[in-house]
């Protein structure tokens, strides 16, 4: 969780889609924002109610496209729901989302608004955001162009022609011109070329302002409103059915970001986003990228591939079999551009959690120093033992420098001088190897050592630091609760508990160093036990087979003790006597 809330505060403040990630990493909510931080961070603040509830238990990542207006971003949510199918979303069924404006393909055409669309029966606009700004607008337009209004052609002359929003060509010759020529102004407007009826529009209402007639000004400025908000350009979805992939970059700290965006069927269905260091030129490293893209990954190539104008196009032409364009206006820039945007803000993002990340941890470990009365503990070193009744015991150290974890300065140790269960011994061990190694190589020594473990432990380190190694580092110990989690943090001399609050970030960097050097003894502990149990000197022995394995191993723990038993001990647990004798000389003859 707190990786999400670090994701969460970086997010940027504009509008696009998130989705949301369980953690199989399956989408299983995808949702729309005005406003992207406020509107996710909202899921994880504040009372909700049962199903939002069950949605942000199963969180565990989430995703984000950033789009060029909320409109987008409406329209972007209806097409990666219909493609992922998240289980918490109430599925759109069919492409009846948003209304379009169709010219339809009649002797005398028609202007309707629909939900429906229909290939080779008109000229369709859109989709629109809403039905009622489409409506709004067929209503402006049937003011301007008087195209035919009714379904079945009637024998006299309506309504509508009297009020001039029809020829008449139930009655009157009207020519194929003169459609042709309506047709041609509704596709200019709808097409943005708005302009001269906006400023008569104004004009207009201007007018009537002056007039004191104030329900027809606002009116002419609803009328206005709604033009504007349905010709808003739709980037998220294309006029043309192409099948491209736009690309985006971004550079910072010696890094490179690249987003690409999937255009298919007209519409964004996806964005892929990489980030890595950069060795060449910005132009090598964008190539290089792209043609690995589609040359060691699943990417279908597709027709077009849109690349930033600032690269030469023509060269990545010649090594993909996509035909690579570097547009230089309109939506088709408008989508490189979108992916720049992306690219942009997830690196913005990856080095503002960084920064945010260090200033935590720096901080986490100036107070664990402060609290403790030591030095800034920038190298801590942790130790835990893991065995099974004594079988097999384990020892391991993990490190963390500047309140990180340092993987490669992690260390393993099989016990070798305990016999049975012996947890301080154990430790002695792992610590006097640990830090009789780091002497003798000249290795850093750590700023302060934990261990999984209450006075007992400490007091067992301590002695064979100062006793046998004559090292003076300080030895805290971390005491576990009932339930198995970090409880108090032991120091001194005698130990004591040292005060700290359990929502600070020194005690969250604690209890990530306790869960981090458990986790790892009980790996290293298992992998240890299948090496001597799973792949085992019973296997050629005759008559032990996988059951009667698991039996002995249950029962004597490992194939060392095994030795150490005679034909009666086997016998004694149910093994016949032939297969015992079989077991007693094969170990024999092993050993």
């Amino acid at each position: 969780m707190s990786e999400l809330k670090l994701k969460l505060s970086v997010l940027p403040v504009e509008p696009g889609c998130y989705l949301m990630k369980n953690k199989d990493g399956e989408i299983i909510y995808v949702g729309k924002a005005k406003n992207l931080r406020s509107r996710v961070r909202s899921y994880f603040t504040g009372a909700h109610d049962e199903k939002t509830m069950r949605l942000v238990a199963d969180i565990t990542e989430f995703d984000f496209i950033v789009t060029g207006s909320e409109i987008e971003s409406l329209l972007l949510e209806n097409t990666l729901i219909k493609k992922h199918l998240p289980r918490y979303n109430i599925l759109l069924k069919d492409d009846k989302s948003y209304p379009f404006i169709k010219i339809t393909k009649e002797k005398h055409p028609k202007l309707v608004v629909t939900r429906t669309v229909k290939p080779k029966s008109g000229k369709y606009f859109g989709p629109y955001p809403n039905a009622y700004s489409a409506h709004e607008t067929k209503k402006l337009l049937d003011r301007i162009y008087p195209l035919r209004k009714c379904n079945t052609m009637p024998d006299k002359l309506c309504l509508y022609y009297h009020i001039g929003q029809c020829l008449g060509p139930c009655v009157f010759n009207v020519t194929e011109e003169q459609n042709q020529k309506m047709i041609d102004g509704i596709t200019d407007f709808l097409n943005g070329e708005t302009d001269e009826v906006m400023k008569e529009l104004e004009e207009k209402m201007h007018a009537a302002a002056e007039e004191l007639e104030f329900e027809k000004a606002k009116e002419y400025r609803d009328l206005m409103g709604h033009i504007e908000n349905t010709m808003l350009k739709q980037n998220v979805l294309t006029s043309d059915m192409t099948a491209r992939d736009c690309f985006g970059y971004a550079v910072d700290n010696g890094w490179m970001s690249v987003s690409v965006l999937f255009i298919r069927s007209g519409k964004l269905i996806e964005k892929k986003a990489e980030m890595f260091p950069m060795n060449d030129s910005a132009e090598e490293e964008f190539f290089r990228f792209i043609v690995h893209f589609y040359d060691l990954s699943s990417n279908l190539m597709p027709k077009e591939v849109h690349i930033p104008k600032e690269f030469n196009a023509a060269l990545l032409d010649e090594a993909l079999p996509a035909a690579v364009k570097a547009p230089l206006r309109g939506g088709k820039r408008e989508m490189v551009e979108l992916a720049t945007k992306n690219a942009g803000i997830a690196i913005e993002n990856k080095f503002e959690i960084i920064a945010r990340d260090e200033a935590r941890t720096i901080k986490a470990i100036e107070t664990l120093g402060d609290v403790m009365n030591i030095e800034t503990p920038r190298r801590i070193e942790a130790f835990d033992n893991s065995n099974i009744q004594g079988v097999d015991p384990v020892s391991v150290m993990v490190s963390f420098i500047d309140g990180k974890p340092s993987k490669k300065d992690y260390r393993k140790y099989k016990i070798k001088t305990v016999t049975g269960p012996d947890d301080y011994a154990s430790m002695a061990e792992a610590v006097r190897r640990r830090y009789t190694r780091v002497l003798k190589e000249g290795l850093p020594l750590p700023d302060l050592i934990i261990v999984d473990g209450a006075v007992g432990h400490m007091n067992t380190v301590k002695s064979v630091l100062l006793n046998e190694l004559s090292l003076d580092i300080p030895v805290a110990g971390l005491a576990k609760d009932d339930k198995h989690s970090t409880a108090e943090l032991l120091y001194g001399d005698p130990a004591e508990i040292v005060p700290m609050k359990k929502n600070s970030q020194s005690f969250y960097l604690l209890q990530r160093i306790q869960d981090e050097v458990h986790r790892f003894a009980i790996s290293f502990h298992r992998n240890t036990r299948r090496k001597t149990s799973v792949v085992s000197q019973l296997d050629n022995i005759e008559g032990v087979g996988p059951a009667r394995k698991r039996k002995l191993l249950s029962k004597f723990g490992s194939v060392k003790r095994m030795k150490e038993k005679n034909v009666t001990d086997f016998t004694e647990i149910g093994i016949p006597k032939n297969v015992a004798e079989n077991i007693v000389r094969k170990l024999s003859e092993q050993q």
